[in-house]
Protein backbone atom coordinates (compact mmCIF):
# COMPACT_ATOMS: atom_id res chain seq x y z
CA UNK A 1 0.00 0.00 0.00
CA UNK A 2 2.96 2.33 -0.16
CA UNK A 3 4.75 4.20 -2.91
CA UNK A 4 2.28 7.04 -2.75
CA UNK A 5 4.10 10.03 -1.43
CA UNK A 6 5.82 11.61 -4.09
CA UNK A 7 7.44 15.09 -4.52
CA UNK A 8 7.28 16.27 -7.96
CA UNK A 9 11.18 17.09 -8.23
CA UNK A 10 11.08 18.94 -12.03
CA UNK A 11 8.95 21.50 -10.04
CA UNK A 12 11.19 21.54 -7.40
CA UNK A 13 13.26 24.54 -5.93
CA UNK A 14 17.23 23.58 -6.71
CA UNK A 15 17.12 24.24 -2.71
CA UNK A 16 14.26 21.71 -1.96
CA UNK A 17 15.41 19.55 -4.59
CA UNK A 18 18.80 19.06 -3.62
CA UNK A 19 17.45 18.69 0.25
CA UNK A 20 15.01 15.81 -0.88
CA UNK A 21 17.81 14.00 -2.48
CA UNK A 22 19.92 14.46 0.54
CA UNK A 23 17.48 12.53 2.46
CA UNK A 24 16.45 10.00 0.34
CA UNK A 25 20.49 9.26 0.35
CA UNK A 26 20.89 9.96 4.21
CA UNK A 27 17.95 7.23 4.78
CA UNK A 28 19.71 4.81 2.68
CA UNK A 29 23.17 5.49 4.80
CA UNK A 30 21.02 4.97 7.42
CA UNK A 31 19.86 1.71 6.41
CA UNK A 32 22.89 0.07 5.54
CA UNK A 33 24.69 1.37 8.50
CA UNK A 34 21.68 0.14 11.03
CA UNK A 35 20.72 -3.14 9.16
CA UNK A 36 23.24 -3.40 6.18
CA UNK A 37 23.51 -3.31 2.66
CA UNK A 38 20.97 -5.38 1.57
CA UNK A 39 18.26 -3.45 3.94
CA UNK A 40 18.89 -0.65 1.48
CA UNK A 41 17.10 -2.66 -0.67
CA UNK A 42 13.41 -1.60 0.48
CA UNK A 43 13.98 2.26 0.81
CA UNK A 44 11.37 4.07 -0.23
CA UNK A 45 9.85 7.36 -0.76
CA UNK A 46 7.21 7.30 1.52
CA UNK A 47 9.65 6.64 4.28
CA UNK A 48 11.55 9.92 3.29
CA UNK A 49 8.82 11.99 4.00
CA UNK A 50 8.26 10.21 7.30
CA UNK A 51 12.03 11.07 8.35
CA UNK A 52 11.32 15.05 7.04
CA UNK A 53 8.52 15.08 9.36
CA UNK A 54 9.91 13.42 12.47
CA UNK A 55 13.05 16.06 12.15
CA UNK A 56 13.04 19.45 14.62
CA UNK A 57 12.35 22.90 12.40
CA UNK A 58 16.25 22.81 12.32
CA UNK A 59 17.32 25.50 10.12
CA UNK A 60 20.86 25.45 8.30
CA UNK A 61 21.49 21.78 7.95
CA UNK A 62 23.84 20.78 5.93
CA UNK A 63 24.04 18.38 3.43
CA UNK A 64 28.10 16.89 2.67
CA UNK A 65 28.92 14.83 -0.25
CA UNK A 66 29.33 11.23 0.51
CA UNK A 67 29.75 7.98 -2.11
CA UNK A 68 26.39 6.41 -3.69
CA UNK A 69 26.75 2.42 -2.40
CA UNK A 70 24.24 1.88 -5.59
CA UNK A 71 26.29 3.89 -7.80
CA UNK A 72 29.97 4.25 -6.19
CA UNK A 73 30.77 6.54 -9.48
CA UNK A 74 28.74 9.31 -8.32
CA UNK A 75 28.68 11.46 -4.95
CA UNK A 76 25.43 12.26 -3.66
CA UNK A 77 24.43 15.11 -0.91
CA UNK A 78 23.31 13.33 1.96
CA UNK A 79 21.76 14.16 5.27
CA UNK A 80 22.92 12.38 8.17
CA UNK A 81 22.88 11.88 12.25
CA UNK A 82 19.82 12.89 12.59
CA UNK A 83 17.33 10.41 14.96
CA UNK A 84 14.83 11.25 12.72
CA UNK A 85 16.54 9.12 10.08
CA UNK A 86 17.07 6.10 12.37
CA UNK A 87 13.26 6.57 12.85
CA UNK A 88 12.41 6.33 9.76
CA UNK A 89 14.73 3.36 8.58
CA UNK A 90 13.19 1.46 11.67
CA UNK A 91 10.14 1.63 10.56
CA UNK A 92 10.89 1.10 6.60
CA UNK A 93 12.09 -2.17 8.19
CA UNK A 94 9.14 -3.30 10.54
CA UNK A 95 6.80 -1.83 8.04
CA UNK A 96 7.97 -4.09 5.03
CA UNK A 97 8.41 -7.47 7.26
CA UNK A 98 4.90 -7.14 7.86
CA UNK A 99 3.85 -6.46 4.29
CA UNK A 100 5.68 -9.40 3.21
CA UNK A 101 3.93 -11.05 5.43
CA UNK A 102 0.84 -10.38 4.37
CA UNK A 103 1.92 -11.17 0.76
CA UNK A 104 2.87 -14.42 1.78
CA UNK A 105 -0.61 -15.62 3.30
CA UNK A 106 -3.12 -13.81 0.89
CA UNK A 107 -1.13 -13.25 -2.56
CA UNK A 108 -0.50 -16.23 -5.39
CA UNK A 109 1.45 -18.59 -5.56
CA UNK A 110 4.79 -16.63 -7.43
CA UNK A 111 4.22 -13.73 -4.98
CA UNK A 112 4.04 -16.41 -2.12
CA UNK A 113 7.62 -17.62 -3.40
CA UNK A 114 9.08 -14.15 -4.03
CA UNK A 115 7.98 -12.54 -0.48
CA UNK A 116 9.33 -15.80 1.56
CA UNK A 117 12.40 -15.63 -0.13
CA UNK A 118 12.61 -11.75 0.33
CA UNK A 119 11.61 -12.27 4.22
CA UNK A 120 14.25 -14.56 4.91
CA UNK A 121 16.87 -12.47 4.26
CA UNK A 122 14.96 -9.51 6.36
CA UNK A 123 14.39 -11.42 9.26
CA UNK A 124 17.08 -10.81 11.49
CA UNK A 125 16.81 -7.06 10.48
CA UNK A 126 13.01 -7.17 11.14
CA UNK A 127 14.14 -8.37 14.85
CA UNK A 128 16.30 -6.15 15.39
CA UNK A 129 14.09 -2.96 14.38
CA UNK A 130 10.98 -4.65 16.35
CA UNK A 131 13.62 -4.77 19.62
CA UNK A 132 14.37 -1.08 18.84
CA UNK A 133 10.50 -0.20 18.16
CA UNK A 134 8.52 -2.74 20.35
CA UNK A 135 5.73 -0.61 20.84
CA UNK A 136 5.08 0.75 16.59
CA UNK A 137 5.91 -2.86 15.85
CA UNK A 138 2.85 -4.27 18.12
CA UNK A 139 0.68 -1.52 16.34
CA UNK A 140 1.87 -2.68 13.33
CA UNK A 141 1.09 -6.25 14.23
CA UNK A 142 -2.44 -5.64 15.60
CA UNK A 143 -3.37 -3.12 12.85
CA UNK A 144 -2.71 -5.75 10.27
CA UNK A 145 -4.43 -8.28 11.81
CA UNK A 146 -7.65 -6.34 11.93
CA UNK A 147 -7.39 -5.65 8.79
CA UNK A 148 -6.74 -9.29 7.48
CA UNK A 149 -10.51 -9.37 9.78
CA UNK A 150 -12.23 -6.98 7.50
CA UNK A 151 -10.87 -8.55 4.96
CA UNK A 152 -12.48 -12.22 5.80
CA UNK A 153 -15.88 -10.15 6.85
CA UNK A 154 -15.86 -8.55 3.52
CA UNK A 155 -16.74 -5.50 5.41
CA UNK A 156 -18.62 -3.08 3.32
CA UNK A 157 -16.93 0.13 4.90
CA UNK A 158 -14.04 2.88 3.56
CA UNK A 159 -14.12 4.36 7.10
CA UNK A 160 -12.85 1.57 9.63
CA UNK A 161 -10.08 0.14 7.22
CA UNK A 162 -9.14 3.36 6.29
CA UNK A 163 -8.95 4.16 10.04
CA UNK A 164 -7.23 0.87 10.88
CA UNK A 165 -4.76 1.45 8.30
CA UNK A 166 -4.33 5.15 8.99
CA UNK A 167 -3.36 4.42 12.65
CA UNK A 168 -0.56 2.22 11.32
CA UNK A 169 1.62 5.44 10.01
CA UNK A 170 0.13 7.72 13.52
CA UNK A 171 2.15 5.70 15.60
CA UNK A 172 5.60 6.07 13.73
CA UNK A 173 5.86 9.38 15.26
CA UNK A 174 8.18 9.14 17.80
CA UNK A 175 7.91 11.33 21.03
CA UNK A 176 9.54 14.26 20.89
CA UNK A 177 10.70 16.49 23.32
CA UNK A 178 7.48 18.40 23.14
CA UNK A 179 4.09 16.37 23.36
CA UNK A 180 1.96 19.13 21.00
CA UNK A 181 4.38 18.71 18.55
CA UNK A 182 4.11 14.98 18.63
CA UNK A 183 0.02 14.79 18.19
CA UNK A 184 0.46 17.53 15.49
CA UNK A 185 2.95 14.69 13.75
CA UNK A 186 0.29 11.83 14.43
CA UNK A 187 -2.36 13.73 12.96
CA UNK A 188 -0.51 14.62 9.62
CA UNK A 189 0.65 10.78 9.58
CA UNK A 190 -2.93 9.53 10.26
CA UNK A 191 -4.62 11.58 7.66
CA UNK A 192 -2.23 11.14 5.17
CA UNK A 193 -2.75 7.11 6.12
CA UNK A 194 -6.29 7.56 5.23
CA UNK A 195 -5.52 9.65 2.15
CA UNK A 196 -2.87 6.38 1.15
CA UNK A 197 -5.59 3.57 1.88
CA UNK A 198 -8.29 5.39 -0.10
CA UNK A 199 -6.06 6.37 -2.90
CA UNK A 200 -4.59 2.15 -3.22
CA UNK A 201 -8.56 1.54 -2.74
CA UNK A 202 -9.05 3.00 -6.28
CA UNK A 203 -5.72 2.35 -8.12
CA UNK A 204 -6.70 -1.81 -6.95
CA UNK A 205 -10.01 -1.56 -7.87
CA UNK A 206 -10.16 -3.59 -11.28
CA UNK A 207 -7.40 -6.29 -10.22
CA UNK A 208 -9.44 -7.10 -7.31
CA UNK A 209 -12.58 -7.16 -9.00
CA UNK A 210 -10.92 -9.43 -11.45
CA UNK A 211 -9.18 -11.63 -8.66
CA UNK A 212 -12.33 -11.98 -6.63
CA UNK A 213 -9.89 -9.97 -3.68
CA UNK A 214 -11.19 -7.88 -1.31
CA UNK A 215 -11.55 -4.31 -2.17
CA UNK A 216 -13.77 -1.56 -0.20
CA UNK A 217 -15.03 -0.14 -2.37
CA UNK A 218 -16.25 -3.35 -3.81
CA UNK A 219 -17.49 -4.76 -0.96
CA UNK A 220 -19.52 -0.91 -0.01
CA UNK A 221 -20.78 -0.53 -3.58
CA UNK A 222 -20.48 -3.41 -5.14
CA UNK A 223 -20.60 -3.20 -9.14
CA UNK A 224 -21.14 0.73 -8.87
CA UNK A 225 -17.87 1.49 -7.32
CA UNK A 226 -16.89 3.36 -10.06
CA UNK A 227 -19.98 5.78 -9.56
CA UNK A 228 -18.28 6.36 -5.75
CA UNK A 229 -15.46 8.19 -7.53
CA UNK A 230 -16.43 11.99 -6.75
CA UNK A 231 -17.97 10.95 -3.40
CA UNK A 232 -13.71 9.42 -2.99
CA UNK A 233 -11.92 12.18 -3.65
CA UNK A 234 -14.17 14.24 -1.90
CA UNK A 235 -13.17 12.08 1.16
CA UNK A 236 -9.66 11.71 0.11
CA UNK A 237 -9.48 15.85 -0.41
CA UNK A 238 -10.81 16.32 3.64
CA UNK A 239 -8.29 14.31 4.74
CA UNK A 240 -5.61 16.62 3.01
CA UNK A 241 -7.47 19.07 4.69
CA UNK A 242 -7.32 18.00 8.05
CA UNK A 243 -3.37 17.28 7.56
CA UNK A 244 -3.07 20.63 6.33
CA UNK A 245 -4.69 22.15 9.49
CA UNK A 246 -2.16 20.30 11.76
CA UNK A 247 0.71 21.24 9.24
CA UNK A 248 0.21 24.87 9.88
CA UNK A 249 0.04 24.63 13.52
CA UNK A 250 3.85 23.68 13.82
CA UNK A 251 7.36 25.41 13.04
CA UNK A 252 9.31 23.22 10.42
CA UNK A 253 12.46 25.32 9.85
CA UNK A 254 13.91 24.93 6.51
CA UNK A 255 12.04 21.82 5.44
CA UNK A 256 8.80 23.88 5.57
CA UNK A 257 8.47 24.37 1.51
CA UNK A 258 10.19 21.12 0.91
CA UNK A 259 7.09 19.35 3.37
CA UNK A 260 4.02 21.88 1.99
CA UNK A 261 5.37 20.95 -1.84
CA UNK A 262 4.94 16.88 -0.82
CA UNK A 263 1.51 17.32 0.91
CA UNK A 264 -0.07 19.52 -1.01
CA UNK A 265 1.66 19.37 -4.84
CA UNK A 266 2.94 15.76 -4.57
CA UNK A 267 -0.02 14.04 -3.17
CA UNK A 268 -2.73 15.81 -5.50
CA UNK A 269 -0.36 15.14 -8.66
CA UNK A 270 -0.78 11.41 -7.19
CA UNK A 271 -3.90 11.15 -6.64
CA UNK A 272 -4.60 12.80 -10.71
CA UNK A 273 -2.74 10.21 -11.83
CA UNK A 274 -4.49 7.27 -9.65
CA UNK A 275 -7.95 8.29 -11.07
CA UNK A 276 -6.82 8.84 -14.42
CA UNK A 277 -5.10 5.67 -14.76
CA UNK A 278 -1.78 6.73 -14.84
CA UNK A 279 0.16 5.76 -11.73
CA UNK A 280 0.54 1.92 -12.03
CA UNK A 281 3.02 3.53 -15.36
CA UNK A 282 4.26 6.31 -13.47
CA UNK A 283 5.29 3.60 -10.71
CA UNK A 284 7.27 1.33 -13.10
CA UNK A 285 9.21 4.22 -14.19
CA UNK A 286 10.08 5.11 -10.68
CA UNK A 287 11.41 2.22 -9.92
CA UNK A 288 13.69 2.20 -13.43
CA UNK A 289 14.85 5.46 -12.51
CA UNK A 290 15.57 4.37 -8.83
CA UNK A 291 17.80 1.70 -10.55
CA UNK A 292 19.32 4.32 -12.92
CA UNK A 293 20.32 6.84 -10.68
CA UNK A 294 17.39 9.46 -11.50
CA UNK A 295 15.21 11.34 -9.22
CA UNK A 296 12.13 11.60 -10.76
CA UNK A 297 8.23 13.00 -9.95
CA UNK A 298 4.68 12.48 -10.98
CA UNK A 299 3.82 14.69 -14.03
CA UNK A 300 1.49 17.75 -12.99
Amino acid sequence: MFGYVRAITPVLSSEDAQRYEAVYCGLCHTLGMRYGKTAQLILNYDFVFLAILLSQPETEVTFPCCPCPIHPWKKKHCWLGSPALTAAADATVILTWWKLQDAIRDGGVAEKIKSQMAALGLRKHYKKAAAYRPEFNRTVQDCLSQLHGMEQENLASLDRPADTFARILQAAATEGPLAARTHGIQQILYHTGRWIYLADAWDDLAEDRKKGTYNPLLARFGDQAEQAKEALRETMHVSLGLADTAFSLLEWGDWESLLRHILFTGLPAVEEAVFTGQWKEQKRLFHRDRITGQRPGPKE
